[in-house]
């Protein structure tokens, strides 16, 4: 079946929609808290900088250390997940990451700052790309994009609920004698310590493990994973170092490096740019700041939607490369703070309506081992791209005492991607084979 054609059986329509409406908003809430745990500290760095006298360039580092442990440990924590199964693996990664970010409030200074990074990081590998891999294991190929689309979209609803709660708590500043940052540590982190709970009580692992799948949608879905997994077989690789040893893995992991890059490195720095426009309370900055967010969600849901609609993943890819990086060079060269929300918003729309069609055309020549090994080895060399981005952008800002030439470089490494993903064979594949 290809992928442009529409799922017309009234069997096949009832499961999908079925697994979309159970599975998806709960890996949403999982992903939220995660991606919330991971960005919570551009709001921090409110208060923070100047408590513990971190600089810009300290700073970025710090916020980049993340991606440097979440890279290290990324391949080897989705192989373990594949061994043992996705409910304990995400349970596990849950409870300790929520741990370490509640002890981020114990930070002392800009060593204990960078350790803490570095451990959460640790602790957190493997949790985007082990989801992903799970995803390969309940939506047909076809369905892929809009599915993954929907959950990466709990990034943007970090950003969207987030970005007032946290300005929210930097509000508590003082109560019970702790700073406003310790307490958006502390609430922000314990939800990711609940939620692995759940995880390990109510997540199945394989459809044949879901009582509220019904016997005659179980068998459907079954049967067709297992076709797709058998026409599949002769043209996809099988096993881990074929997928390590794949030039177009390497390219595709270079692409997501290019896109992270531009979200993390805009992302990090977005509470600290837009406070340099406006004197608002802390609350009042975070309503500003979800605003981009807002816009990051509805263009993933978009863009997935059309690109599956379309049957094509390439220049969906590159398109909304080229479309965060016009807003991010828009960015760059306004000082008024409603334009700035304008530019900022179509940044991230484009930025992150990246993700559904990217991890569709990621996922659509690798099966098996090869499946949990290289779509963490993307993940891997993409989110080096977390450490680049928040750094890059500090030393851009001490170097020059501005945001402007950060941006710039961000709007250059966006075009990139664009431009490699348009020489990916992959890409071309992909788009036909799903």
């Amino acid at each position: 079946m290809s992928l442009s054609e529409p799922v017309s059986d009234p069997l096949a329509r009832h499961t999908i929609r079925r697994l979309t409406w159970r599975l998806i908003p709960f890996l949403c809430l999982l992903y939220l808290v995660a991606y919330l745990d991971r960005i919570n500290i551009s709001f921090a760095a409110l208060q923070m900088n100047q408590d513990l006298g971190l600089s810009a360039v300290a700073y970025g580092t710090g916020a980049g250390l993340f991606f440097l442990g979440y890279v290290l440990f990324e391949i080897p924590s989705n192989l373990i997940l594949q061994r043992i199964g996705p409910r304990i693996w995400i349970a596990r990664i849950m409870v300790s990451w929520g741990l370490i970010s509640m002890a981020m409030a114990l930070t002392q200074g800009e060593t204990s700052f960078y350790v803490l990074r570095f451990l959460l990081g640790v602790a957190e590998a493997g949790f985007f790309p082990g989801i992903i891999f799970y995803l390969t294991g309940w939506f047909p190929a076809r369905e892929r994009a809009r599915a993954m689309a929907l959950f990466a979209t709990a990034t943007a609803l970090a950003g969207v609920i987030g970005s007032p709660l946290s300005g929210a708590l930097l509000e508590l500043d003082g109560a019970w004698g702790g700073r406003g940052w310790h307490w958006l540590f502390v609430l922000e982190g314990l939800p990711a310590v609940l939620l692995g709970l759940v995880v390990l009580f109510k997540l199945p692992d394989r459809p044949d493990q879901a009582r509220w799948l019904p016997p005659d949608e179980r068998d459907w879905l079954n049967r067709t994973l297992a076709r797709e997994r058998e026409a599949n077989s002769a043209r996809q690789r099988q096993t881990l170092g074929e997928a390590l040893g794949s030039l177009e893995v390497w390219r595709l992991g270079l692409v997501y490096c290019c896109m992270v890059i531009g979200m993390y490195g805009i992302g990090m720095w977005l509470p600290q740019m837009l406070r340099a426009m406006t004197r608002a309370s802390d609350f009042t900055l975070g309503l500003l700041n979800a605003l981009p967010f807002l816009a990051a969600a509805l263009g993933m849901v978009l863009i997935g939607w059309h690109s599956d609609r379309r049957g094509e993943r390439r220049w969906h890819v590159a398109g909304s490369l080229a479309l965060a990086a016009s807003g991010a060079l828009w960015a760059a060269t306004t000082q008024s703070l409603p334009l700035a929300l304008l530019a900022f918003s179509l940044a991230a729309l484009g930025v992150w309506g990246v993700m559904g069609p990217f991890w569709a055309l990621a996922t659509s020549f690798l099966s098996g081992t090869a499946a949990a090994g290289g779509i963490a080895l993307i993940n891997s060399l993409g989110n080096v791209g977390g450490f680049v981005g928040p750094y890059l952008m500090g030393w851009f800002k001490q170097m020059t005492a501005s945001y402007s030439a950060g941006l710039v470089a961000v709007a250059v490494i966006l075009l990139a991607g664009g431009a490699l993903v348009l020489s990916s064979t992959s890409a071309r594949d992909g788009s036909a084979q799903d």
